[in-house]
């Protein structure tokens, strides 16, 4: 069966030639199941996430890149563990979203679209504002009013127009969606090629660690557009009979906006009230993930889980991760952060190998880790 749109709800399909990023009925899609790649379906003669193309559902002929993917792990000391950090600021805008977007871009511009646009608290943003300029796509981008001036700046040097909108980040979500009838919504929370490319950091780890899968992947989430990409991957190469296990897949999130951990840990994969306060992880300060049905369903079938970590413990990674030589932002320290609990736990243990995904470099929040380093 050729690959479509799936609505995982209802079942309904969409061909995948027809622009769309949501249902008929405004639900969030997916692209149905892939068979998955083997390492001799890699393109070696390519240094970039476009070396797993063979993987997507369609073939892109031009895409938008500018080397993204192919991101060093580092091995620390991290307490009684030894993780491996996978430092996705190495990626063109210095955060994993790049992933998804050069994938998302260049299925959309092969599709005939040429204008888009995006909601974003900053990294997915300035991703889409740079990869729309490398592809000659006009981009607009709305913005919390609280976003980091240095995220905003990458935006507008990209040539992008962008709308800063007062309120909570979801209030940018919903004024995008108001204005996606004069243009195309290529939100990377929606649009289900995001995915597509996200799941790149699955393959990415096979091959880093020999074609194998490591045991544990620990992240921050947010929307989930990571945790769900990792999911996503690692299903294809079981598929394919490349690994034998899911690795355990554990999301981490900021104590003051953690939507994903309040229902896992209350075992339902629906809302559950929890306060939500300011944080300095604004990355994942998501307060209703679209995808949240989808997240627990990754995190319970990967047997995997949540840590919520409180503000004085992100800061403390933080400080940690920059004297090992990693500055980070603080969304990225969250989930640094989570490995003393899940290592207290029992759930992650020094045999075994834990991978943590660093989303993005601390320079872009370069102001608030001043602020946090000078209240010392």
């Amino acid at each position: 069966m050729q690959p479509s749109y799936i609505d995982p709800l209802s079942g309904r399909l969409y061909p995948l030639e027809v622009p769309r990023w949501c249902s008929d009925e405004g639900k969030p899609l997916l692209v149905t199941p892939l068979s998955g790649i083997c390492r001799d379906d890699i393109d070696r003669t390519t240094r970039s996430l476009w070396r797993y193309r063979a993987s997507l559902p369609v073939e892109i002929d031009r895409p938008i890149t500018m080397g993204e993917g192919c991101t060093p792990v580092v091995q620390k000391e991290w307490g009684g563990l030894q993780p491996y950090f996978k430092l996705e600021w190495f990626n063109p805008t210095s955060s994993f979203k790049d992933r998804g977007t050069s994938v998302m871009l260049s299925f959309l511009r092969g599709l005939g679209v040429d204008a888009v646009l995006e909601d974003s608290s900053g990294n997915g943003g300035a991703s889409v504002a740079a990869y729309g300029a490398a592809g000659g796509m006009r981009v607009k981008i709305l913005a919390p009013a609280t976003t980091s001036p240095m995220k905003v700046a990458q935006m507008h040097a990209f040539g992008a127009e962008v709308q800063l909108v007062e309120g909570p980040r979801e209030e940018s979500e919903a004024e995008a969606i108001r204005q996606s009838r004069q243009t195309f919504y290529s939100s990377h929370n929606w649009q289900p090629f995001f995915l597509q490319g996200t799941k790149s950091l699955a393959y990415e780890m096979w091959e880093d660690f020999n074609f194998a899968a490591p045991d544990n992947v620990v992240m921050p989430v947010g929307a989930g557009s990571s945790l769900l990409g990792c999911y996503l991957g690692f299903k294809e190469l079981l598929a394919a009979g490349q690994i034998t296990r899911l690795p355990r897949l554990f999301a981490a999130q900021p104590l003051n906006c953690s939507p994903v951990d309040a229902s896992f840990a209350a075992g339902v994969d629906t809302p559950v009230n929890r306060e939500v306060k300011k944080t300095i992880a604004e990355g994942t300060a998501i307060r209703h993930p679209l995808r949240l049905k989808q997240i627990v369903t990754a995190l319970k079938e990967t047997g995997g889980g949540t840590v919520a970590i409180p503000e004085d413990q992100i800061i403390a990674a933080l400080k940690k991760l920059a004297r090992t030589g990693l500055f980070v932002e603080p969304t990225s320290a969250s989930a640094a952060a989570a490995l003393d609990e899940l290592s207290r736990r029992g759930a992650i243990r020094p045999a075994e190998r834990t991978v943590v995904i660093i989303t993005g470099t601390g320079i872009k929040a370069a102001a608030t880790i001043t602020d946090i380093l000078s209240a010392d």
